[in-house]
């Protein structure tokens, strides 16, 4: 029999962190000391038992270095027998001026419209335009792949950069990526590298009743 061939592509379980205190209520950035709420934590844990019983499981985990991150990626880790890789190509977006702000006063802002219809033509004050974001996210899971060619590796990261990669895997144009709701500790896979580039599940909960815009 000749020798199987090794795949040229990898899987990777984007997974969002878990809850926080402010989750959906402020727009926190990169801003340091945010941690997981309880639930945050039981959510991060029920990931992690979900990721491990896999069965072919994830060989690397990697998070953006992000308290809420980090802590969701610690159990999933601990799980697999594993260390958690920080890495900054899965940091949130830099939201710059509008770090810390509330959802609710960003809404009645004029260019709010733009970050919701026409993200592709927008930067934030002092921070990161979606359209960098979506080229640094997509840059470091194409790194990934081809490191860890023909296996599966986790990768903790934020809503928009989830949204932003799914997007790009699927064809979607940015300027349609608000469409996408991915929750909190929700598991989106994607096959990439080697010419492949497949959405095989999209914010994926252990309880559909989690399901909800974001």
């Amino acid at each position: 029999m000749p020798p199987r061939r090794r795949a040229s592509h990898a899987v990777c379980f984007l997974v969002r962190h878990g809850r926080t205190p402010t989750t959906g209520k402020v727009l926190p950035g990169r801003a340091p000391g945010l941690h997981l709420s309880d639930e945050g934590r039981r959510q991060a844990e029920a990931t992690a038992e979900r990721l491990a019983a896999l069965r072919r499981p994830p060989v690397a985990v990697y998070a953006s270095p992000l308290e809420r991150a980090m802590e969701t990626a610690q159990p999933i880790a601990r799980a697999l027998g594993l260390r958690v890789r920080p890495l900054r190509g899965l940091l949130e977006l830099d939201f710059g001026e509008w770090t810390g702000a509330s959802l609710a006063a960003l809404r009645r802002r004029r260019e709010w419209q733009a970050v919701q219809h026409l993200p592709s033509t927008f930067r934030f004050p002092g921070g990161e335009s979606f359209a960098a974001m979506q080229q640094r996210v997509l840059a470091t899971l194409d790194d990934l792949a081809e490191r860890h060619r023909g296996e599966s590796y986790v990768a903790v990261s934020h809503a928009d950069p989830i949204k932003a990669a799914v997007a790009a895997t699927a064809g979607v144009p940015l300027d349609l990526f608000q469409r996408l709701v991915v929750s909190p500790c929700s598991v989106t896979a994607l096959a990439r590298g080697g010419g492949m580039s497949h959405v095989l599940c999209l914010n994926a909960t252990s309880d559909l009743g989690e399901l909800g815009l974001s």
